[in-house]
């Protein structure tokens, strides 16, 4: 894949877009577009503009027109996948990085593969309900950007570039803070925000974001930006503020923030002693990633370390704790809508948080205000413009409960009256793995009720002294998404149903479809199939001993016959006893053409049922 190189016509628009004054350098490159000159250049110049400055959704169509006019940089293919999955085109995202891939694409080739994995995971999960209730803060949005939330004493900071100077990078306003009371209830009480009044910390021509502050209010740690300039061009960093005099100090920056890389989100957890942020620099796993720092006091903090567990080699941002001590940020890697969604790191394992919380846009920086409840920023459809604030509730989650129900029957197999009848109070245990899970006893009714887990394999058996042990294998479902389950608490009860059947000595009981190829002995895969529920039947039963018989029907002849049962019936006993049956157990007999049940047959069907192999039990042991 060979690079792109600029030349003369695009020269002015270029040196725009290297000193980050992307927005001057978006109209120049669609000034070449006009004029038809270099439009394939141009095309891609102008979509990692709007990349770098976090417009994803904006960038896709000029990255398929500059694929479409001949460009062929692995960034094109490669960026072209993450604006396609941006803009919710999964299927066409998908075959846009296995095309990177399959063009033999190298600096992002880890990552493009991740994209494909992450991909499939999230079409599962897109099939799943929300977790969140999630409603626009109207009250507090505008047309330009809202993001960031923050609380301290009652009021909701967020930042917002809803007035001032242009930031030449994205044509936007730049940010400042803001500040509007919250009641108890994390509800707006009313009256317009306003801009925080303090020169010291909002300055102008540069954006503060993220304000994050220690529990007793006094400590505020936020990032500040570049002012576009080429001076600035990666100077975002940390600093720090006091809140003295009834006002907040002139901040400083802090000593973790490192040069020619963007540190930025700061989020203390709930007890102060940890610092979280995001950061471009070095050592982490690639693009953007969470970094934390402990605190040595006295506003100092120790050296900051990567929180492996999160990153990946794409970006990771916007790290918040929530109050029980859950790390939450968002990522644009991890299996997700598309855009930068909203994670948490739950007993080691990276979680989505969900729709509705989630979208195919950018959804990050939240903030919690309360257990399961807070502010999160996105820039959705459907919002005010631009990057909007909006409240989300956990739904309480919805339950599923599995019950196995059951009903234990015996069937006596002699005496005029054969109806089967309930046995109560009678043990019932339940398996899974060859490993007891429980007991439980029968009511009057022959009733049986087992809790049991989700997508599991259980196997239900019942025993009683002269009857058959009875078994059944039971397969519990995967609980239905949320949206499909219509109560808070939801029991689902899967009926099991045991038979116990009366041991008769001698009586025999024909094993259904035991079938030979013609003139052969040899154990067919169908037929072993069925010898395997008398295998289960001789370990469910181990007091009984049984003989195995084969039979013929009434054409060819006789010493043949007789032959070719025994040497069936052997086989078939072989097979048992290689599935470790003790031998002594059970016993082989060919009884050729000489015991019929159809003793003049004379059609196929009625021959069929000559043709038969049985078992009968010959012992009982005490």
């Amino acid at each position: 894949m060979a690079g792109c190189a600029t030349s003369g016509p695009l020269g002015k628009a270029d040196k725009k877009f290297q000193r980050g004054e992307y927005q001057s350098a978006i109209q120049l490159y669609q000034d070449a577009l006009k004029s038809n000159k270099e439009v394939g250049q141009a095309n891609f110049k102008i979509a990692e503009s709007y990349r770098l400055t976090n417009r994803l959704k904006d960038a896709q169509p000029f990255y398929e027109a500059a694929l479409g006019k001949g460009v062929k940089s692995e960034e094109a293919y490669f960026y072209n996948g993450l604006a396609l999955k941006a803009v919710g085109r999964t299927d066409d995202a998908n075959a846009a990085f296995g095309d990177y891939i399959e063009k033999g694409g190298r600096k992002f080739a880890d990552r493009a593969q991740q994209e494909v994995e992450s991909l499939k995971t999230a079409k599962t999960m897109m099939a799943a309900g929300p977790r969140y209730e999630v409603r626009n803060l109207d009250q507090v949005n505008t047309d330009k950007s809202e993001y960031s939330a923050g609380m301290r004493a009652g009021e909701l900071f967020f930042a917002s570039g809803r007035d001032g100077a242009v930031y030449p990078a994205n044509g936007e306003f730049f940010t400042d803070f803001y500040t509007v009371k919250f009641d108890d209830a994390a509800t707006m009480m009313g009256g317009a925000p306003a801009k925080l009044a303090n020169e010291a910390v909002n300055i102008p021509q540069q954006n503060e974001g993220s304000a994050t502050f220690s529990q007793d209010g006094t400590m505020m740690i936020f990032a500040r930006g570049n002012d576009g300039s080429k001076k600035g061009a990666l100077s975002v960093d940390l600093y720090q503020s006091r809140y003295e005099n009834g006002g907040w100090s002139a901040p400083t920056m802090m000593t973790i923030s490192v040069p020619n890389a963007d540190d930025f989100a700061p989020a203390l957890s709930p007890d102060g002693q940890t610092l979280y942020f995001a950061s471009s620099r070095r050592g982490g796993a690639g693009g953007n990633d969470i970094w934390r720092s402990t605190s040595a006091g006295n506003g100092r903090w120790g050296a900051p370390e990567a929180v492996s567990e999160v990153n990946t080699a794409g970006n990771e941002n916007f790290p918040a704790v929530a109050p029980d001590g859950t790390l939450y940020f968002s990522s644009d890697t991890h299996a997700g809508y598309g855009g930068l969604d909203v994670f948490s790191l739950k007993n080691g394992k990276v979680m989505n948080e969900g729709a509705a919380l989630n979208s195919p846009a950018d959804d990050f920086a939240p903030y919690f205000t309360g257990p399961g409840m807070g502010v999160v920023s996105s820039n959705r459809d459907g919002g005010k413009g631009s990057d909007d604030l909006y409240m989300f509730k956990r739904m309480p989650r919805k339950t599923v409960t599995f019950y196995a129900d059951g009903t234990l029957m015996s069937k006596p197999e002699k005496g005029a009256d054969l109806t089967p009848r309930p046995v109560a109070n009678s043990k019932v245990r339940i398996e899974k793995g060859g490993r007891p899970m429980g007991e439980t006893m029968t009511d009057g009714s022959g009733k049986f009720s087992f809790k049991v887990d989700s997508a599991q394999t259980y196997h239900i058996v019942a025993e009683k002294d002269g009857f058959f042990t009875a078994s059944q294998n039971l397969t519990v479902p995967a609980p239905a998404p949320q949206d499909q389950l219509s109560q808070q608490q939801n029991d689902v009860r899967l009926p099991v149903s045991l038979t116990m059947v009366e041991i008769v000595k001698d009586r025999a009981i024909v094993l259904e479809n035991i079938l030979y190829d013609y003139n052969k002995a040899d154990i067919r895969p169908d037929a072993a199939l069925e010898l395997d529920k008398l295998v289960t039947v001789l370990q469910e039963n181990p007091k009984i001993s049984v003989e195995l018989s084969s039979h013929t029907d009434s054409r060819g002849k006789d010493a043949y016959n007789m032959k070719l049962s025994s040497d069936r019936a052997k086989s078939a006993v072989n097979y048992i006893i290689s599935k470790g049956i003790a031998a002594a157990r059970i016993t082989s007999k060919g009884y050729g053409e000489t015991r019929p049940v159809m003793k003049d047959a004379k059609t196929e069907e009625e021959f069929q049922k000559n043709r038969r192999t049985e078992f009968k039990v010959t012992k009982i042991a005490q």
